[in-house]
């Protein structure tokens, strides 16, 4: 999709999160995206901090997989089906709370 495309999703996904009062459930329903950006942001931070050391092969995560020897598909596939448990994982914790009464 791009970035130009997805910033606006985000937008509106964040924006409905805060007008429902469910923004706390967003990094579980996108744990992808966020492990995603983590794995970037402890790449750059180890670089600074451990003077060139690496965690990973290469930011971010899903290329680590592919350069230790995953191909792309399977690392796809993964991303998709822990996508999946995480949206179904944040949908029952929206419901609980839901029927629980809220707050």
């Amino acid at each position: 999709m791009g970035m130009w495309g997805r910033l606006p999703w985000a937008r509106r996904l964040g924006v409905v999160a805060m007008l429902t009062d469910t923004v706390l459930l967003l990094p579980i329903i996108g744990v992808v995206f966020v492990a995603e950006a983590g794995s970037t942001i402890l790449q750059i931070g180890s670089k600074r901090l451990r003077h060139g050391k690496k965690i990973f092969k290469i930011a971010p995560i899903h290329h680590h997989f592919e350069a230790s020897g995953w191909p792309e598909t399977k690392v796809t596939m993964r991303f998709w089906i822990i996508g999946q448990v995480a949206a179904v994982l944040g949908l029952i914790v929206f419901l609980l709370t839901f029927i629980d009464g809220g707050k």
